[in-house]
């Protein structure tokens, strides 16, 4: 059963294995050498009333003087990074030599992302199976970080402080979510399926579905092998047992829902087309197919946008009660049923709307926050602790831990929170506990605004853009919309009024 008490003394950490269920974590990419920001975007941007402009930051060198239209047939591009060492440069330049691709324009400058690299804009004449080909053939000696950038978003003249490139609409989206970090393909020496060559291909063909994915599309539909539905089937049977002591009372109402119009049960997994959807119709939110980990401010962007990047892939069939990874497991069972809430919809969108323009410090503030929330948050509900964390919710034994005794509860507030550190293969230190998603939605408003950006963010559904409000006209704009919602809202009460008495 779910303990009644809220507040609880800290013990020591359980010292038990346990992965965070999340899309991605500043730690574990810390750890791995990756910084806080994009690893495959290819821009700093100012945003300037809608347009976007870039300073400065490379030094051109052209082999070639002609000008010519980016345009062109067979012109494409690619951006990779290397270590900064004497000769790293022309290492580089000879694998494009080994393909016979040649090169009219190319720029660098130091990384960013990176301590001790430079990051190379390679602008190609070839084919494009010979590029396909040249790609094949670089990601065995350098890590590639975009392919196919204009020229233009990488260096153009800019004045005033730089802000971080973000989605202005949500088909941007398609550049975020493709901007992998890790792909899921690419598993650890310790990970179960390791060895398993047939799940190694598997997860391969799941990176090929999302990254063939683009905004507006349906989302293919995947069938599922029977040692897949068998590992699903004993993560829903096991977690089902715990829900109706231990998660939160709209997660239970959503479930069932999930069931009968996304064909959740034991025996079938369901397709991430019918749960974007359903979630649609529910709260505003949508789901798409990514086929790896993404950087906080790539996944953040797209909660702006009201969707949510989701794995399609199972975890290995010889452990089905642990992954190192999320998996469809998580995603499916941790965080569709809470973002069919539309409460819990809107708290996630403020998160995302935050973290837009904001610097790699307040997005590491708001990962952190989602982190402690949206991954691993408790709610009070009836005098008893209840669970909303989707790492919770599609974990068995980090589920039973946080709602015992020994776990360690402290009150959500976004300015320490923000400081409290991420586990990532052990439970967490201590949970975060509020009243309800209103409450935790109206302390993230407060706390987002002492992120520094020269401008607010406006979302407009209407169109699934953002606007920025940086001059009078633009907030005009938003008060012009504020002003139809109101006259709509008071037509309603005086027909109350009239009708009702009262």
């Amino acid at each position: 059963m779910a303990s009644s008490h809220v507040m609880k003394d800290c013990p020591e950490p359980v010292p038990k294995m346990q992965p965070a269920m999340m899309m991605f974590s500043s730690k574990y990419w810390s750890r791995r050498g990756m910084s806080l920001d994009s690893a495959m975007f290819h821009q700093q941007q100012r945003h300037t009333g809608g347009q976007m402009s870039r300073r400065p930051s490379f030094c051109p060198i052209n082999e070639k003087p002609d000008k010519e239209s980016d345009e062109e047939s067979g012109r494409t591009a690619v951006v990779f990074s290397l270590k900064n060492e004497v000769g790293c440069l022309v290492k580089a330049l000879r694998l494009f030599q080994e393909k016979r691709v040649n090169l009219n324009h190319i720029e660098s400058r130091v990384s960013k992302r990176v301590t001790n690299e430079v990051e190379i804009f390679a602008d190609c004449s070839c084919s494009k199976k010979e590029f396909n080909e040249l790609l094949e053939h670089l990601k065995d000696h350098v890590n590639i970080i975009s392919f196919n950038t204009p020229a233009h978003v990488w260096s153009a003249e800019a004045d005033g402080d730089d802000v971080p490139w973000f989605p202005m609409k949500i088909s941007e989206l398609d550049q975020c979510s493709h901007r992998v970090l890790m792909y899921g393909s690419e598993l650890d020496a310790d990970h179960p399926g390791f060895k398993d060559n047939v799940y190694r291909q598997r997860r391969k063909y799941f990176v090929e579905v999302a990254m063939n994915y683009k905004f507006g599309m349906p989302i293919p539909r995947i069938e599922y092998t029977q040692d897949e539905v068998k590992t699903w089937g004993v993560v829903f049977r096991e977690l089902t047992k715990l829900y109706p002591t231990h998660a939160c009372r709209e997660y239970l109402k959503n479930l069932p829902l999930l069931s009968k119009h996304c064909g959740y049960r034991e025996d079938n997994i369901p397709q991430l087309e019918d749960v974007s959807l359903f979630l649609r119709e529910r709260s505003g939110f949508t789901v798409r197919p990514v086929a790896g980990y993404l950087s906080p401010r790539d996944f953040l962007a797209g909660l702006a946008y009201r969707v949510f990047n989701c794995t399609q892939y199972v975890r290995h069939s010889t452990d089905p009660l642990y992954t190192p990874e999320p998996d469809t497991c998580h995603e499916l069972l941790g965080h569709v049923p809470l973002l069919a809430d539309p409460k819990f919809a809107q708290f996630s969108q403020e998160i995302g709307l935050a973290s837009l323009g904001a610097s790699d410090e307040d997005v590491q503030k708001l990962a952190t926050c989602y982190f402690f929330t949206i991954e691993f948050g408790l709610c009070k509900q009836d005098g008893q602790l209840r669970a909303y964390g989707a790492g919770l919710l599609s974990s068995i034994g980090e589920l039973r831990h946080a709602l015992s005794d020994q776990a360690c509860v402290k009150m959500f507030d976004p300015r320490t929170t923000c400081n409290q550190e991420c586990l990532i293969t052990t439970f967490q230190d201590v949970y975060f506990v509020s009243e309800s998603f209103e409450e935790a939605k109206e302390k993230m408003r407060e706390f987002a605004k002492t992120i520094k950006r020269p401008f607010s963010v406006y979302y407009n559904p209407y169109t699934q853009s953002v606007d920025l409000l940086k001059d009078t006209r633009g907030i005009e704009n938003v008060v012009q919309d504020l002003r139809s919602d109101l006259t709509t809202v008071c037509d309603a009460l005086g027909k109350m009024n009239t009708y009702m008495g009262i």
